[in-house]
């Protein structure tokens, strides 16, 4: 049986060589350069959705055309 999910878990990530925290909660995710406030957030309803691979497309075509 699963452990409800009913306050944040915080856990550092190592991407590229560089730490982040990744914060999941109840709400969603949070990931942020560690020792920053300010990262990219992504809620599960976004998520569920389909709303967060749209998103991804689009920044992925524009990024192509720069």
């Amino acid at each position: 049986m699963a452990t409800k999910l009913d306050k944040s878990l915080k856990r550092e990530v190592e991407i590229d060589g560089k730490p982040y925290m990744l914060t999941v909660s109840p709400a969603g995710l949070k990931l942020v350069p560690k020792g920053k406030r300010n990262g990219l957030e992504l809620s599960w309803q976004a998520l569920v959705s389909g709303d967060a691979a749209l998103a991804t497309a689009l920044n992925a075509s524009l990024q192509k055309q720069e």
